[in-house]
């Protein structure tokens, strides 16, 4: 069943058209990821759809009794009440259900204390109030607001925090948890991957893939799209074409689209210039037959359905870096690398070496430490304890994903050009030109750049500088799929040696020969063979080292240095850790044996009220009072299990 259709919308800004025409339908189940380099109108679509903007024509149809909620990608919680908490913010998306429980409390009460000939009608009341309560989610909302917090990246220690103390990246997926706790028939997602690691990524993914709704989600993130998405709807010269499949179908279909189309305008044009030699032809010999053969191909020429050129890609950023030279085989050497906050160890690095053509991806959580690990590597933070130094003839280029290092207040050429002085201002602008700062971009404040644009920026002056060890903090942030494939291009074409903290699997994928993942305390360092997927091997091996359970140490023997104690250390932690978990499998088990019986009672209860019992008050009362019980004993369960 159709659940929202959209026709003939269009947009315009002034002289520029946006939105031209735009059709397609999604049904009941849809999972629809829309695509589009930045600029190009997808935003503003949501919005259309919303009805937080207006279109200038065509329409949008939303199916009978659907309820649509719109995520958008600046929409992050801000605390009406700076001391509103984590957990009361989530819970204020249930207001009515909140209002339902204070009613039913209220009939309890009333209900404990009402007079025979009350009694039975209160009764009555709660039960219909109970049963609309319970239909609605009343049980589970509570445990489900835990559950979705964890899911998006809130440990439960983070629950009673104050929202005005959260960070920006901390505020939007609360809004997100937020969002999908409402389980809206049509949900609506700009870029919800923006502030996620790996390990919360793969919690949404999981969600949005087994929704029950219909999902509309924009996104550059090409793995998240593969995993999640049925259907792309792809925004492209102001028009919308829908294509079946995830992210990697599309791009194929896409290209065999565009290789048919293109086929068949040449072919068409070769036609028409052949008729058209026939026409002059007969035109030339100028006798009246000739005429009328001419006159004849020509209105056959007029009626022919001409098809149009197909259009050129929109421009994407074109990336290139260059190379200073080999350095030597040892690039970088870290050694037993230490780093605390107060009494919280962040992390503790043994002796690692990055060696000469090494692609290194630092992966794990957010706040694992891994652009703390590079502001070390390059000197701008001191550690703990331990250091790191680079090897012969290296020279460093560094992106920086929070771009501190540009001036907000100079223009975009003057940002470029004052790094590099010695080189021709059209040589500056050629190659901001090519990162698409054109004509008076280049005069624009620094200061008003969108996070994408100040990436850009940074890019550029990696591009003027020589290096051979490149130190990339989340290089694609902010950029659109166009601009990631170039920055992946470059980064496959430079030959020195490349360490980047990324969550971008596709690009993980693309450009690593090893990862060092960050896993709690323990450091997992893996290297790639080269037939096998790097972030899917990554997992396999992390999940394999982790089932390893190593031997331990005998009661006579003493380790003989700091290796053998932390590896018996790690043992013991690991036998620890798998005993909590097989003590929580087996509690959850019983905890839903347990439920699964007061469910049942419940059931039996409810069946009594509404029948031999609904005359009589005083057994009615008795077994008001057992339901509130299990009810709260449910509650206690269910929490304890989601």
């Amino acid at each position: 069943m159709t659940s929202l259709s959209v026709s003939g919308l269009g947009i315009s800004f002034g002289e520029r058209v946006l939105l031209d025409n735009v059709s397609f339908s999604a049904n009941d189940g849809d999972r629809v990821g829309i695509v589009g380099v930045n600029g190009c109108g997808k935003s503003t679509l949501f919005k259309i759809i919303a009805g937080e903007a207006e279109a200038d024509c065509g329409n949008v149809f939303i199916a009978k009794g659907k309820k649509l909620r719109m995520l958008g990608q600046n929409d992050a919680i801000e605390a009406e009440d700076g001391d509103i908490t984590v957990l009361d913010s989530m819970l204020s998306a249930f207001v009515d259900l909140i209002s339902d429980e204070e009613d039913l409390k209220a009939l309890e009460d009333e209900l404990s204390s009402a007079p025979p000939e009350k009694a039975a009608a209160v009764s009555a009341v709660y039960s219909e109030k109970y049963a609309a309560f319970k239909e609605r989610g009343g049980l589970e909302f509570r445990a489900r607001c835990r559950s979705l917090l964890t899911g998006t990246g809130f440990p439960e220690e983070t629950f009673s925090l104050p929202v005005a103390k959260l960070s920006g990246g901390q505020k939007m997926r609360l809004a997100l948890a937020r969002t999908i706790a409402l389980s809206p028939d049509i949900l609506m997602l700009d870029e919800p991957t923006n502030h996620l690691d790996s390990t919360t990524l793969t919690w949404l993914e999981n969600y949005l893939s087994s929704y029950s709704g219909t999902v509309f989600v924009i996104s550059h993130d090409r793995y998240f799209l593969d995993r999640v998405a049925n259907k792309i709807l792809e925004i492209e010269h102001g028009r919308a074409k829908l294509y079946n499949g995830g992210y990697t179908l599309y791009s194929q279909q896409k290209a065999k689209d565009l290789a048919v189309e293109t086929h068949a305008y040449l072919v068409q044009q070769k036609e028409i210039a052949r008729q058209q030699a026939y026409i002059d032809q007969q035109k030339r010999w100028n006798r009246e037959r000739n005429i009328r053969a001419a006159e004849s191909r020509e209105k056959a020429l007029a009626r022919m359905e001409k098809l149009e050129k197909p259009k050129d890609a929109p421009r994407a950023a074109n990336i290139s870096i260059s190379s200073s030279g080999e350095s030597g085989n040892d690039v970088l050497m870290i050694h037993d690398l230490r780093m605390c906050f107060g009494d919280r160890l962040l992390f503790d690095i043994p002796d690692t070496e990055i060696k000469r053509g090494d692609r290194v991806i630092l992966l794990g959580p957010n706040g694992c430490g891994k652009s703390t690990l590079i502001k070390i590597i390059m000197h701008s933070l001191k550690p703990t304890s331990g250091y790191t130094y680079f090897g012969s003839n290296v020279k460093v280029g560094y992106f920086d994903q929070e771009n501190s290092s540009l001036d907000p207040n100079k223009t975009v050429l003057d940002e470029v050009w004052d790094d590099f002085p010695d080189r021709p201002q059209l040589e500056i602008r050629n190659m901001l030109a090519s990162l698409l700062f054109r004509g008076d971009d280049v005069l624009r404040k620094v200061g008003v750049l969108s996070g994408g644009e100040k990436a850009r920026v940074s890019f550029a002056k990696l591009m003027l500088s020589k290096m051979n060890l490149l130190i990339l903090d989340e290089p694609t942030n902010n950029m659109d799929i166009p601009s990631r494939e170039s920055l992946e291009e470059a980064l496959n074409g430079f030959d020195g040696t490349i360490i980047a903290a990324s969550h971008d699997r596709y690009f993980i994928n693309r450009i690593s020969n090893r990862i060092i993942g960050f896993d709690g305390l323990t450091i997992l360092d893996c290297p790639i063979p080269d037939s096998k997927e790097p972030y899917s091997y990554y997992l396999s091996e992390k999940e394999r080292l982790s089932a390893l359970r190593p031997l331990p140490e005998t009661d006579n023997t003493e380790p003989t240095d700091a290796t053998s104690v932390s590896s018996k250390d790690r043992y013991l932690a690991a036998k620890t850790a798998l005993a909590d978990q097989r003590k929580s499998e087996r509690r959850v088990q019983k905890l839903k044996e347990e439920a699964a019986l007061l469910e049942d009672e419940i059931e039996k209860i409810e069946a009594e009220l509404l029948g031999e019992s609904a005359s009589d008050y005083i057994r009615a009362a008795e077994l008001d009072s057992r339901r509130t019980e299990i009810e709260e004993r449910l509650l206690e369960i269910y929490q304890e299990i989601m």
